[in-house]
């Protein structure tokens, strides 16, 4: 996923070379305060198991493990980390808490990037177009978490119908989806002959219960934009805090991420603000809650994804206007155009 997909207009070479340094020291940092906040939910939580504290610590941790996909992601891109196995040792062990394989996101992940949002190609869109009630399914994770376990164990017996997976990787996502089920079942066993249920009350319980949280950025990227072969309006960033960012790797600045992937998580702020602030230019973006808003009256009274144009954005938000990198160390207003 090396290969570079952008507007060569954006930025000179010498500054993608720069803001395309990987290092190890901000994987690990990134990487050591995501699992740093699980551990202590974790903890919280079987400290505060039986009383009604629980609860919002139950949603927290299963918050956060859901967005180590934003890890995964990047590591599929071979970003996180300097040294290239780093990158594939933590994000198959991303893949297997999440049971999200890392071979088929890979794959299906390189077809998103090669044909974003286009119908047919776009490993992302072998999807019927979403109505009303088969979107909040979705989101809310009901069909979410169907599909993915039944991928898995239908790759786990030979079946794979993607038709964007090439033949010479099929053996790969088979072998992969028996290894992940050779790892569940291990746990699985090991719960019931211990009588514990952590593997339940402390990862599969909250991870699918919140996974309504992180389909907010999920649907924000692509839904809604046109489908044709244009980054600048295929594409969406998210205007959110800084809390929001650290915890998805910084991708809501999701334009920036999809004109030039090879750029780490850590350098996507600054990958924004030279291809957009500096060039007063501004990409497709919206907040989480106001594009689930307009989403939803969008498809009320029966319309469905099918009823909107394909060749134009019909979700948008043109009410702030403000550039949505975080400000520059020397420019606490944000506002600085850079030269």
């Amino acid at each position: 996923m090396d290969e570079v997909f952008g507007r060569k207009d954006m930025i000179t070479p010498t500054e993608l070379r720069d803001l395309s340094a990987k290092s190890d020291l901000r994987g690990f940092a990134q990487l050591a305060s995501h699992f740093g906040a699980i551990a202590a939910t974790g903890i919280l939580l079987s400290l505060t198991w039986g009383s009604w504290l629980a609860a919002p610590v139950f949603l927290i941790h299963g918050v956060l493990i859901n967005f180590l996909y934003a890890g995964q992601h990047e590591m599929s891109h071979w970003t996180v980390f300097k040294t290239r196995k780093l990158n594939e040792i933590f994000g198959r062990l991303f893949g297997f808490v999440l049971i999200y394989p890392r071979d088929f996101d890979q794959i299906q992940h390189f077809a998103h990037h090669r044909y974003t949002n286009l119908w047919e190609k776009d490993g992302e869109l072998e999807r019927p177009p979403y109505s009303l009630a088969s979107y909040l399914l979705w989101v809310f994770g009901p069909t979410y978490w169907y599909s993915r376990i039944r991928r898995v164990v239908r790759f786990s017996f030979g079946v794979v119908t993607e038709r964007y997976i090439p033949d010479a990787r099929k053996p790969d996502v088979i072998r992969e989806a028996r290894f992940h089920l050779a790892g569940y079942a291990l746990i699985a066993v090991a719960s019931v002959a211990t009588g514990s249920w952590l593997a339940v009350t402390h990862w599969l319980a909250p991870m699918m219960v919140t996974k309504v949280v992180h389909q907010l950025q999920n649907t924000i990227e692509h839904l809604g934009l046109p489908h044709v072969d244009d980054i600048a309006l295929n594409t969406r960033s998210t205007r959110t805090n800084a809390f929001m960012r650290w915890m998805c790797w910084n991708m809501q600045y999701h334009t920036a991420h999809h004109a030039f992937p090879g750029v780490p998580f850590h350098k996507l702020p600054d990958l924004h603000r030279t291809i957009f602030v500096a060039k007063n230019r501004k990409p497709q973006e919206m907040s989480y809650l106001g594009f689930q808003a307009a989403l939803i009256r969008a498809f009320w009274g029966g319309r469905t994804e099918a009823d909107y144009p394909n060749d134009r954005i019909w979700i948008s938000d043109e009410t702030d206007l403000s550039p949505s990198a975080p400000a520059a160390p020397d420019d606490p207003t944000g506002l600085k155009m850079e030269a």
